[in-house]
């Protein structure tokens, strides 16, 4: 029997669009996510939100721990620098991406 090779799980950002309310404090509420393609994800209820690093080029952010369709998801949000005064920052996602896909796009991007 030949055996499978093992799949290792990376996660890529996708960066999305997000609409958010915004209360009397100031407390940002996200209230849809529009995927790359053009889905809207309504999100049912935010459970938590934490201040939380975006590895990989030094930003603050946070997270939000959000449920969309029963299923609980991290949506990011990555601060900008302050010197984009007209740049508050930007959501993302993170995508699981199986170690041999990464692989052949590592592959096609030489």
């Amino acid at each position: 029997m030949q055996r499978q090779p093992e799949k290792i799980e990376r996660t890529e950002r996708v960066y999305v669009k997000v609409t958010s309310d915004f209360d009397a404090t100031g407390y940002m509420l996200p209230r849809t996510i529009i995927w790359t393609d053009g889905r809207v994800f309504r999100i049912d209820e935010v459970k938590d939100f934490r201040p939380a690093c975006t590895f990989g080029n030094g930003r603050t952010g946070d997270c939000y721990t959000v449920v969309i369709g029963g299923v609980e998801k991290h949506l990011f949000f990555e601060k900008t620098s302050e010197l984009f005064a007209a740049r508050v920052g930007r959501w993302y996602v993170e995508r699981p991406v199986m170690e041999q896909d990464w692989r052949k796009a590592k592959c096609a991007i030489k």
